[in-house]
Order: structure tokens, then C-alpha cells, then sequence
């Protein structure tokens, strides 16, 4: 109307095609099973016997490494399928969850105990970018630097589910997972096969 165009910060899945909001949807719920899972496997570190957890390593990697790749595959999506453009703070993010799904893979396939030595460092730093990215889209006032750019503010929230969960929502839920998994079990060994 009169060549007003929509500010790029007020797009809500909804205004997109079905197809994108069927996505959001579907990537919420699975950062929602995330955070429940992370939970879960924290309980599991304090309930559970350390025989019964040093089984669990393995298949804690293999989970890693399918969060990883999954996120990664989710961003290519909405970035290069459905258009939305990453801000800083996403390609932040991407740079740690990227290399993340190719260590985690190989360690994965290596089995190796020390996988957390080199995967625990990205996937902690994109959690903590990804913490400040959620606080900025929910409290702008904090992105005091404006580091961002303004054609593609690192404030706005192209998705926007639930109310709620957010693409860095959504990226930090993974890097929750992941670094839980490879902090509690990726190493964990049985003290009696160790004696």
C-alpha cells in the first residue's frame, strides 16, 4: 500500500506460505523434546549408576552428533529454502554448530571418550550466543553495541512460535543437548572395567 513495505522485525511465520509455519511448528517441538531431553539425561547423571552410564556414552555421542546435524540442516532450511535472512548473532551460531556436526560425527564413529574435549568448547560458546541472542529479541534495549545489522537485525524474530521459541531458541536448545550429553556421558567409563 502507497509502497509502504512491511518492516523486515514484523514478520510472523503466519504471513508466510502454510509450508514455513508447518516447519516452525515442527522445529519448535523438536527444541521443546530437546530441553525435556536435557533434563532427562541430567536426572539420568545423578540417578543412574555409573555402569549403567558408561553404557549410555555411545549412543550420548550418536545423539550428539544428530542434534548437531539436525540443527544444521534446520538453519539451511530457513535460510536458503525459505529466504529468511541469518543476522550476525545466527551466522555466530552457525559457525559454532556447523563444525559441531562434522567432530561430532566423527567421534561418533570413532567412539572416543575425549570427544568432549573439542566439542564441549563450541557447543558451550554457541549456547552462550545464543542465550544473548534470545535476551536481545526479547529485551532490545540490551543490544546496547548495535552490532548488528540494521537490514537484518539480530532483534528481530522471524519466527516467533508459541509465543515464544525463536530460530536461536531453537539453535540453543541443541547446543543445550549436545553440551549436556557430552558433558555428562561422552566420557563416562565403567570404574570396574577401569580397575
Amino acid at each position: 500500500q502507497n509502497g509502504i513495505e512491511r518492516p523486515r522485525s514484523a514478520i510472523d511465520c503466519r504471513s508466510r506460505s502454510m509450508d514455513a509455519f508447518t516447519y516452525s511448528t515442527f522445529t519448535a517441538v523438536m527444541a521443546l523434546v530437546a530441553l525435556v531431553l536435557a533434563i532427562v539425561a541430567l536426572v539420568v547423571r545423578f540417578v543412574v549408576p555409573a555402569p549403567t552410564r558408561a553404557g549410555l556414552a555411545s549412543p550420548a555421542r550418536w545423539l550428539a552428533w544428530l542434534v548437531a546435524a539436525t540443527c544444521t540442516v534446520g538453519s539451511l532450511i530457513y535460510s536458503e529454502y525459505f529466504h529468511f535472512p541469518p543476522c550476525l548473532l545466527c551466522w555466530y551460531q552457525r559457525i559454532a554448530m556447523y563444525p559441531l556436526a562434522v567432530i561430532l560425527l566423527v567421534g561418533a564413529i570413532r567412539d572416543d571418550r575425549k570427544i568432549r574435549t573439542y566439542g564441549l568448547p563450541l557447543s558451550i560458546i554457541g549456547l552462550g550466543i545464543s542465550i544473548y541472542h534470545v535476551l536481545i529479541q526479547n529485551f532490545p534495549n540490551l543490544d546496547a553495541g548495535g552490532a548488528c545489522d540494521p537490514a537484518v537485525p539480530c532483534t528481530a524474530k522471524l519466527v516467533n512460535m508459541f509465543g515464544f521459541v525463536s530460530i536461536p531458541f531453537m539453535a540453543g536448545a541443541g547446543f543445550l543437548l549436545i553440551t549436556v550429553l557430552l558433558a555428562t556421558f561422552s566420557g563416562a567409563t565403567d570404574p570396574e572395567k577401569d580397575a
